[in-house]
């Protein structure tokens, strides 16, 4: 039996009609009747809520109308609500006036097929999509599933489901109810407006400005997500698509009868802006992710990890969007509360954005004339007064703020809760439990659940629950609960054609994972074959809206709507998807036609080079057909693009301007920024990332995870140092050769597959185990062969951290040959060899064998170190600069003409050799040696210097073929001479790096440089690179993991992505 309330309740319906009573006896006296009739004029709307309208009336000569009086009256509208939007109404309030029973039993559940699968898992700012969110309205229970892309109402009070709706892609909102319709956003970009009573469409809204497509958060959906979740407010419903400000974001408002616009704002995204950081401007504005709120005046749109932004509610213009001011502050749950904004723990002035108080991270409740907020086992409540306070001059000033008036002890942490009346109900981990935070000290009432109890909603008498695991609970004053349900999946057969199609389609391709598209999937027997025996994600084209109902309700029958199978409209010869990504085509049509002209065009649009397959044709006699390279995409497969170390790939599909071709989150942990952990590479489709435990290769035309490979601690020692000594230094601990991925760990170094993840071989550095010196320093792999040495073991160069193994010299240099695995040569420095002064291109070796610089040895680091002063020119003594055969390692030609420099990099076409100093930005770190302001280059052949010149740069130089650029200048690579460049750049202290036609750099947001546009800098906004080298032009994309680890700034995105080209409309 459920725990009585400690209070003697009324029963509901005895309740209302003394409610009732009260309000006739009030409006006998005539001035009573005149507030009566003004306030049944507000709760007549249909958008009312109590928590987000505050009535206050006053009268000449009368004292004010008490609360309680006015509670009264709305209790006769509101005792029965509905819920009919996320947290009860358009301010997210949490809150309603209705009491829930206190004799709260379970009266049905039900169980989804699969668990809510949300946009961002790992995020901790991100989370409206962590579970469904319930609504009710007109005795109905509305659900969204992220995991199914559906809406699904049951009935209040039996648990019997009345009607689902398939959308396009992920429904990751509650809808929003108005009188006889309920409006769904989805990311496949459109608001759908649906009958209440049966789920039909009666209008729909795209948000984008058309419908292309992309894999985003692992599926596919638009360009443009409807990531705003609608609201209603009086007859207008709002809702917001886009997500990355430079593609576009669209906030829109539209009449809930018709679906008639009454305004849109397209411009918000593209916004020149202050960035998080100090200092940072980029063009890179309002991103939407989260509930939209709405009160009289605005629209408030959550922007993600950051503060919200707020527009002009009558015309949607925008009003402001205070992200540098926030640095650190933001997330997506947001309400409306008093005069404020709540968000993230915070309060802002409603009117002006401005920050008021920190009130502390948790759920929080907006109820009249205060707040409640969860704090881990705790319950605050607080109301909002007038204080009085001095400002800085002195000066006594008024500022509302909150006073705490009780806290309440609970038993378990709150995840979320809403307020019913005087009752919290409260969302646990395993539980859901309420409490009279008005009174009590205890919990009254608790009933386990199944997972984290993240979905609340409180109407007609009933608390509805939605967990992280797919479960719903219903519960209410029932006497016996309906039985758990869940929906049944069917047996659904496929004819035995198919099913041989299937069959000889995998056999055939051997292709069991990735993306894969049907084009003209007919009744989607194939895909359900393919989808049953794989673990490909099927994308299916059909023809026409009825079509792809039935397929969607067939799928769902099935089990395999949603990250399975999705529909979605289109032809064979015109499809809404990306180019270049799938790496499976196939065509149920084929089976009995023949593939014209026009969509064999199409099939090779979509079909993933380095390995995507097609199969076409009828059963028997299917063709299969493997893409090769992508003419004209270039690899980076070393810390600086090559062995060598040109810091440009040859790369020339890559320029702007720059949109998204896949997004998502990835459970992978990325070092700290400030530690400069090594570059993303790209070799063959494959994109590979360095991790603190462990390797991470995505494919990198849709980002889908290829493998994992687990070396605990790996990056540890880049993931726990800032601004100190990084990859600029030390250089990469891994590179791409053939189809091998090359890892040094200790004195060891591992050969893994690059399309599987496998360890294939393992390789020592050529010295005894008991020596001092044998861990692996440089790594490098050419033409067939793996180039390592052995670092100094006490050339130690931190200032701040003691016990930190890295290190940037070495005390011999030596080459590997993969067939056999032995040493082919070894060759030592009669000094010590800088790991930045090697490079290896075509047939030679090239590295200066210098004199150690022990002004960058530090032997008592300390919290503040920070590195001895940079010398002056001539103070470290010069070296020898080598050319060594790369076969075996001997001396081509050596020169010790005015070996000054510490880094090396070669340009094979020009037969040109530059010598530089280690150009930086910032002014954290920088080695003694490191003196700067000078160039130089030789001729590859001969060691003969070209020209030696003064030259000012703050990054690495980069060699495009004859030109060298860098930040501060550019120079022809064969005389010296300078060149006319300028970089315009923001707040950004990494490294750049370059294709033939693009320079990526951090310029408040990600910044490029097209060189075939006169364009200027451009941003790709929404989020933030890492602190050296991020972003790579590669494979005709822009690859980018995520740059933003371990920092707390308020950009809008945390994601991994891949960036192209921006296709045309369609």
């Amino acid at each position: 039996m459920p725990r009585q309330h400690p209070r003697n309740r009324q029963p509901l319906r005895r309740r209302r009609a003394q409610s009732q009573q009260r309000v006739h006896r009030m409006a006998d006296n005539s001035a009573h009747r005149w507030i009566l009739a003004r306030i049944t004029s507000v709760i007549n709307r249909d958008s009312f809520r109590l928590a987000s309208a505050w009535v206050s009336v006053k009268f000449v000569g009368m004292t004010r109308l008490p609360f309680a009086v006015l509670l009264i009256f709305l209790c006769v509208k509101l005792s029965a609500a509905d819920w009919p939007q996320h947290r009860g109404d358009a301010a997210r309030s949490g809150y309603t006036v209705e009491a829930v029973p206190n004799r709260l039993a379970l009266a049905w559940s039900h169980r989804a097929r699969h668990a809510p699968r949300p946009a961002w898992p790992t995020s901790l700012r991100i989370r409206f999509d962590f579970a469904s969110q319930p609504i009710v309205a007109n005795g109905i229970v509305f659900i969204n599933s992220s995991a199914e892309d559906t809406v699904t109402a049951f009935d209040l009070i039996t648990g019997k489901r009345r009607w689902v709706f398939c959308a396009e892609g992920p429904v990751r909102f509650a809808p929003a109810a108005w009188r006889d319709r309920l409006f769904v956003a989805s990311d496949d970009g459109w608001l759908y407006a649906l009958a209440q009573k049966d789920g039909r469409v009666l209008w729909k809204f795209r948000g984008g400005p058309d419908g292309r497509k992309l894999p985003g958060n692992e599926r596919m959906i638009s360009r443009w997500p409807a990531r705003g979740g609608p609201v209603v407010l009086e007859d207008t419903v709002y809702f917001a698509a886009g997500i990355w400000p430079t593609d576009g974001v669209f906030l829109h408002a539209l009449d809930a009868a018709s679906g008639k616009p009454h305004w849109v704002n397209g411009r918000s995204g593209g916004l020149e802006m202050n960035q998080p950081h100090g200092g940072a401007r980029a063009k890179s504005g309002v991103s939407a992710q989260g509930y939209l709120l709405a009160n009289q005046k605005q629209i408030i749109v959550p922007t993600g990890r950051a503060v919200p932004a707020v527009f002009d509610r009558a015309t949607g213009k925008f009003a402001f969007y205070h992200l540098q001011k926030n640095q650190q502050r933001g997330g997506s749950a947001t309400l409306l509360a008093d005069q404020f904004i709540g968000n993230a723990g915070c309060l802002f002035d409603a009117d002006t954005g401005d920050f008021s108080a920190q009130v502390g991270h948790g759920a929080m409740v907006a109820i009249p004339d205060g707040l409640v907020r969860a704090s881990g086992r705790q319950l605050i409540w607080s109301e909002f007064k007038d204080i009085a306070s001095v400002d800085r001059k002195g000066k006594p000033v008024i500022k509302r703020g909150l006073v705490q008036k009780r806290l309440i002890s609970m038993e378990r942490e709150i995840h979320a809760f809403i307020v019913a009346r005087i009752d919290a109900y409260c969302g646990e981990d395993g539980r859901v439990s309420a409490v009279d935070f008005t009174r009590q000290r205890t919990t009254w009432w608790s009933h386990p659940v199944e997972g984290r109890a993240l979905g609340l909603a409180a109407a007609d008498g009933r608390l509805i629950v939605c967990t992280d695991r797919g479960m719903v609970y219903c519960f209410g004053d029932v006497a016996k609960p309906t039985v758990s349900v869940g929906p049944p999946i069917e047996a659904i057969q496929t004819t035995a054609r198919t099913q041989s199609a299937a069959t000889e389609i995998i056999s055939k391709t051997g292709v069991a994972e990735g993306w894969a598209v049907d084009l003209d999937a007919g009744n989607g027997d194939v895909a359900i074959e393919l989808a049953r025996r794989t673990k490909l994600r099927v994308c299916c084209v059909v023809r026409d809206v009825a079509q792809a109902d039935k397929l969607r309700h067939r799928l769902l029958a099935v089990g395999l709507l949603g990250a399975r199978v999705s529909v979605h409209m289109g032809s064979k010869s015109r499809s809404p998807f990306p180019d270049q990504f799938a790496n499976l085509i196939f065509s149920s049509a084929s089976l009995d036609e023949k593939i014209s002209a026009e969509a064999q065009m199409e099939i090779n649009r979509l079909q993933r080079p380095f390995g995507g397959k097609t199969c076409l044709g009828k059963p028997g006699a299917m063709r299969v057909k493997t893409r090769g390279a992508l003419a004209g995409a270039g690899s980076w497969t070393h810390q600086n693009a090559s062995a060598a170390n040109t810091l440009c790939s040859d790369d020339t599909l890559a320029k702007g301007p720059l949109g998204v071709h896949w997004f998502r989150d990835v459970d992978f942990e990325i070092p700290n920024r400030h530690g400069q952990g090594p570059a993303p590479l790209f070799h063959r489709g494959v994109q590979v990332t360095a991790g603190v435990n462990g390797l991470c290769a995505l494919d990198a035309y849709n980002g889908r995870t290829l493998w994992q490979y687990e070396l605990a601690g790996f990056m540890k020692d880049y993931d726990g140092i800032h601004h100190d000594v990084g990859v600029g230094e030390t250089g990469s601990p891994f590179c791409l050769g053939g189809d091998s991925v090359f890892v040094r760990t200790g004195d060891r170094c591992l050969r893994i597959d690059l399309f599987t993840g496998k360890k294939l071989a393992e390789y020592r550095t050529p010295v005894p185990a008991t020596n001092k010196h044998r861990n692996w320093g440089f790594l490098a792999h050419h033409d067939g062969r793996l180039y390592g040495a052995v670092a100094n073991t006490d050339h130690t160069i931190s200032p701040r951290y003691g016990n930190l193994p890295l290190r940037n010299e070495s005390v011999l240099f030596f080459a590997i040959d993969l067939g056999t695995g032995k040493i082919l040569w070894k060759y030592t420095p009669r000094e010590s060899i800088r790991h930045n002064a090697i490079a290896i291109a075509g047939d030679t070796v090239y590295l200066i064998d210098r004199k150690l610089p022990l002004s960058d040895r530090i032997t008592n680091p300390r919290r503040d170190g920070r590195p001895r002063e940079r010398l002056k020119p001539g103070e470290h003594a010069g070296g020898t600069l080598m050319a060594l055969h790369a076969r075996n390692g001997d001396v081509k030609w050596q020169s010790k003409d005015k070996i000054w420099g510490t880094q090396l990099s070669v340009s094979i076409k020009h037969n040109t050799l530059l010598m530089s100093y280690q150009g930086m930005r910032h002014k954290f770190f920088r080695l003694p040696s490191e003196v700067g302001g000078r160039l130089a280059a030789f001729d590859t052949r001969t060691g003969k210097r070209r020209w030696d010149r003064e030259a000012e740069y703050e990054s690495k130089p980069i060699i495009n073929n004859r030109t060298l650029y860098a930040q501060g200048g550019a120079w022809d690579l064969l005389d010296g001479s300078t060149k006319p460049f300028a970089l315009e750049r923001s707040y950004g202290c990494g490294q750049i790096s370059a294709g033939k036609n693009l320079m990526l750099f951090r310029s408040g947001t990600l910044g490029y440089l097209d060189l075939t546009r006169d364009a200027g800098t451009e941003n790709f906004g929404g989020m933030r690179p890492g602190c050296f080298i991020n972003a790579i032009p590669a494979g005709g994309l822009v690859l980018a993991p995520d740059g933003s680890s371990k920092c707390r700034c308020s950009y809008q995105m945390r994601a991994w992505f891949a960036l192209r080209e921006k296709p045309a409309a369609k």
